[in-house]
């Protein structure tokens, strides 16, 4: 259930009251019973601390090593079945011209 915050008109006191959705807001002052009115809040903010809120958490530990070997330098990684490009001095003089 979300706490609403009021103010009232008359005593201009600031409070909070804790309910349901579906509930009607106040329409009196708890201490001096003028009018009050609801006011927007910016809500709580929402903090994922610990484990359990990532993707990675629940990884297999297949997954997890497959994708430490998938972070070797782009040197070591090929294709399968595909060479490795080799540079020459004709093709980079070809690129600058």
């Amino acid at each position: 259930m979300p706490t609403y915050e009021y103010e009232c008109a008359q005593c201009a006191d600031h409070f909070e009251k804790f309910q349901s959705i579906k509930a009607a807001p106040l329409k009196k002052c708890p201490q001096c019973g003028g009018r009050v009115r609801r006011l927007i809040g910016t809500g709580a903010g929402l903090l994922f601390r610990g484990s359990g809120f990532y993707s990675t958490d629940y990884r297999s530990e297949n997954y997890k090593q497959g994708a430490k070997a998938d972070t070797k330098p782009a040197a070591a990684q090929t294709a399968p079945g595909k060479p490795a490009e080799k540079k020459t001095a004709k093709a980079d003089k070809a690129k600058t011209s």
